[in-house]
């Protein structure tokens, strides 16, 4: 088995780049092949990317996120679009809206939504969206906007209802190790209204930490628990799901599946 750990801000676990690293090391002993690195702010991305140069196996997503609405720097249109041109840079992220905090108004979230969905549209980039609290306007401003390579709403929050209507959009619906929480019903009510080629699976470290560590720092070597409580909830053979949730990382980022 191997699994493709779809969302880790690796730069946030540790900042040394030699224990940077050691973690993407310790995830390969534990079958997860295959990282996609998110940076929690676009000022971070260039030393967490040559950081993690030596790793062929890290995949880098670059964007801002709603958090720095207010704070996205000189000329960050332009970092993006050097950016995107980098090897393995694959995806456009994350990005999205965010209401629980006071990251700036509505109208200048959606703003900065709207005009990087447009820029991964340019650059041919699926995004991986970032959504709290922020449902409704999420759905809205992506119907007209989502990218032709699509999304994906990661560490899903929403509840069942939700997933159905985003299904009608080309989108994929990755979960966190919050999913093995006892109390996470609507993610285990929305778990089994998916069709299994939409899911991915991530381990949002630092955060989200399956059940078995909780109190603890996430990290990517984590991800299996949380597949192999996702295939005991759909009652699918866990090696089975690891190819499927394998092979649909791959389709949803271009990149081969070998």
């Amino acid at each position: 088995m191997q699994y493709f750990d779809t969302h880790a801000h690796i730069g946030l676990i540790v900042e040394d780049p030699i224990e940077q690293l050691i973690v993407i090391q310790e995830a390969r002993q534990a079958q997860v092949t295959r990282l996609m690195s998110i940076c929690n702010s676009l000022h971070d991305f260039a030393r967490v990317y040559e950081n993690l140069k030596p790793s062929a196996n890290v995949y880098h997503a670059v964007g801002v996120s709603p958090s720095e609405v207010q704070s996205p720097g000189k000329g960050w249109m332009q970092t993006i679009e050097q950016s995107v041109q980098l090897p393995r840079v694959v995806a456009s992220g994350e990005i999205g809206l965010d209401y629980f905090r006071k990251f700036g108004d509505k109208k200048s979230q959606i703003e900065l939504f709207i005009t990087q969905l447009d820029m991964a549209s340019k650059f041919n980039l699926p995004v991986i969206i970032h959504n709290r609290d922020a449902g409704h306007d999420v759905l809205d401003v992506l119907r007209d906007r989502l990218p032709p390579k699509g999304g994906v709403l990661h560490c899903y929050s929403e509840d069942a209802a939700y997933a159905e209507k985003a299904l009608e959009l080309n989108l994929y619906f990755s979960f966190a190790g919050n999913l093995t929480y006892r109390n996470a019903r609507n993610l285990h009510e929305t778990l089994e209204v998916l069709p299994l080629d939409r899911i991915l699976i991530e381990s949002e470290s630092p955060f989200m930490v399956p059940a078995d560590h909780r109190g603890k720092r996430n990290m990517p070597k984590y991800l299996p628990l949380t597949a192999r409580f996702m295939a005991e909830m759909l009652d699918v053979d866990e090696a089975e799901l690891a190819a499927r949730l394998w092979e649909n990382a791959n389709r949803f980022f271009g990149l081969p599946n070998g």
